[in-house]
């Protein structure tokens, strides 16, 4: 599993470090919320195979905290768990912090209504290529911020 990317069997969309640059350059992140060991993309990180079995699960971490308030970048899975990850940041938001999420423009969904339709959402033209992949995603793509400052 070298790739970069794992398939959409599994969720996992890696973020393109290009992308991901260009928004850090503005926000200025400190956590990546949803990483893999060969992905992080911040010094702190979240991830299954974090080192640190406390920083394993990143839905019972307490992400405004470990950020020291500072923003958080999240691409969180794309598959079911969506919903869990986009509540867990809009948690965060709701007590100050600033979550930056990228996550698939699915704005018939369920989640997309109840997490992301009031943020700021910046919709993204064309489709990214995540991890090293050949080809561009099959779905479109969005920013959305959530900024609780």
């Amino acid at each position: 599993m070298n790739s970069g990317m794992y398939s959409s069997a599994d969720a996992t969309w890696t973020t393109p470090r290009d992308f991901f640059d260009l928004v850090d350059a503005e926000f200025g992140f400190v956590l990546d919320a949803a990483a893999l060991a060969a992905s992080a993309l911040c010094v702190e990180w979240y991830g299954p195979d974090h080192p640190d079995p406390e920083r394993r699960d990143a839905l019972v971490r307490d992400w405004a905290v470990d950020s020291g308030g500072r923003p958080v970048w999240l691409n969180p899975p794309y598959g079911r768990v969506i919903k869990q990850w986009v509540a867990k940041a809009e948690e965060t938001m709701s007590r100050g912090g600033v979550v930056v999420c990228l996550v698939p423009a699915r704005t018939d969904t369920a989640w997309w209504h109840d997490h992301c339709i009031n943020k700021q959402v910046r919709f993204l033209r064309g489709r990214l290529k995540f991890g090293n992949q050949k080809n561009s995603a099959p779905f479109p793509s969005a920013v959305v911020v959530m900024d609780g400052r």
